[in-house]
């Protein structure tokens, strides 16, 4: 069940809104608590129910040693340090997370590189396992410098399961949502936050269903192993895919914060319009939000950040994105995407140092472009692949090479006669990529108006804005039941 599902939206979020809501209205406010943890197991469950236990021991123990670093005195472990006590803590949740994700990837490299017949079990990621994990690090690192000031086992199950967020973010501080399932506030129907949970959820719908799964079709096609590409398949299949991606990952966040405010709940912006950006330091800062945050505070900054020197500075950096690659799937694909993204943060710190600067137009495209290309060894999965997609993206000689009979008809996106008079006067190539050309150009116009969050907080709610929601939500629902949508690109990392 993902929120793109009709069962999520039309059967799941009512039942659960209603009898939270019912709940409170009888005063039974620790038994409404108690029913979203149990509701979000259950959104949780309708994956794998064998990965409920490890959810619940994660949480146990997390609560516990969090609990134990903000207490002043600690017969259990008296003859260990705060200090010691977050080490194990922490360790033991990397270990957890690093044999679910890596152990399969760390087997395959030795006996790569050693000749050897290594035999290990394949292990099936546990969803949502990177997010929960790093939230509740965070946690601990929280109650360690006394930041968190709230030990309630509920209020903190709940902080963890909440569902809007438990499956692929964003990355929560304990601080900042605590103070929100314990305000009263919370606890009855708010119209005002319905009505933009609506609205911006259904503005994330039509997202995923309606773009990112049409241009899921050509990048999957694209990336397929073995595809041949010209110049045209190559830029239509690392755009599509670049637009996937972003509409993807966009839409979950938008549909996120819009189940959230339904209980009246603010999740943190995870997804600022970050094809918007003039350079790759403000595309961090607007592309998963919170994991940037996270990277930056937990291993950058203590890393050592910009406090020694330019060259330690720049290793700090190429650390940070490497790890920051590897977080996202065991793959050598991801280390190198990370190492790129590294190398172009060192290299924009160094263009800044010098006073150099470029006209907007020209910084938005240079980004867009190094984005859009780094996106390729994202997505590929092997290196050889990567390269014959960026081979095909100046292969300018095959714009002219393609004859016209070369390219039948039948195949065409667009039939009939209209097909025929295209290929008179355009190159076959292009013809035969004019769907995915002008989805890729509807993205480019799109990514340039405002996004979701500002249209639904700094805008007032009219009869405008009522009937786009309604269009949007009944286009979103059509597509979504006849295409069956996939999951979100986001859950596998």
């Amino acid at each position: 069940m993902t929120f793109s599902s009709p069962k999520f939206f039309l059967i799941y979020l009512p039942i659960v809104f209603f009898v939270y809501f019912f709940l409170n209205r009888k005063r039974l406010i620790t038994a409404g608590k108690i029913w979203l943890v149990i509701a979000s197991l259950i959104f949780y469950g309708h994956w794998s129910v064998a990965y409920i236990p490890l959810l619940g021991l994660s949480i146990g123990f997390n609560f516990i040693v969090g609990k134990t670093l903000a207490t002043p005195t600690r017969p259990v472990m008296s003859c260990l340090s705060k200090k010691a006590i977050l080490v194990i803590g922490i360790v033991t949740n990397l270990a957890l997370l690093g044999y679910f994700k890596y152990a399969n990837f760390l087997v395959d490299n030795i006996n790569s590189a050693l000749g050897t017949d290594l035999f290990f079990v394949q292990v099936v990621l546990p969803l949502g396992i990177s997010f929960y994990t790093f939230t509740q690090i965070a946690f601990l690192v929280d109650c360690y410098k006394n930041l968190a000031k709230e030990y309630s086992f509920v209020n903190y199950a709940l902080f963890v399961t909440f569902f809007p967020h438990l499956i692929a973010g964003p990355i929560l501080h304990h601080k900042e949502m605590m103070s929100q399932f314990q305000s009263r506030w919370t606890l009855a129907i708010r119209h005002r936050n319905i009505v933009m949970g609506l609205f911006i959820f259904s503005i994330g719908l039509f997202k995923k269903v309606v773009l990112a799964d049409t241009f899921a079709i050509w990048a999957d096609a694209g990336f397929a192993q073995g595809a041949s590409h010209d110049f045209f398949s190559a830029w239509a299949t690392s755009l599509s895919y670049t637009f996937q991606l972003y509409f993807d990952f966009s839409g979950y966040c938008d549909m996120a914060i819009g189940a959230a405010l339904l209980f009246n709940i603010w999740l943190p912006v995870n997804f600022n319009s970050p094809y918007k950006s003039l350079d790759i330091q403000d595309f961090w800062r607007r592309w998963h939000m919170t994991l940037s945050r996270y990277l930056r505070d937990y291993l950058y900054i203590p890393l050592g950040g910009n406090r020694g020197g330019r060259q330690r500075l720049y290793f700090n950096l190429m650390i940070t994105f490497v790890l920051g690659g590897l977080w996202h799937g065991a793959s050598w694909m991801f280390i190198i995407w990370g190492a790129l993204h590294g190398g172009a943060i060192v290299t924009h710190r160094i263009w800044k140092q010098c006073g150099m600067s470029l006209p907007d137009p020209v910084a938005w495209f240079l980004t867009f472009m190094f984005v859009n290309i780094t996106w390729v060894f994202f997505r590929a999965d092997t290196v050889a692949d990567a390269l014959r997609i960026l081979r095909g993206l100046v292969d300018f000689d095959s714009i002219h090479q393609l004859a016209v009979n070369t390219v039948p008809t039948a195949n065409l996106a667009w039939g009939g006669t209209f097909s025929d008079r295209l290929l008179e006067i355009l190159p076959a190539g292009l013809v035969a990529n004019l769907a995915p050309t002008l989805m890729i150009a509807i993205a480019l116009l799109i990514i340039r108006q405002k996004n979701a969050f500002e249209l639904t907080v700094r805008t007032d709610f009219g009869h405008a804005k009522a009937l786009a929601m309604s269009t949007l939500f009944s286009l979103a629902l059509y597509t979504g039941v006849q295409s069956k949508s996939p999951v979100f690109l986001y859950f596998n990392f």
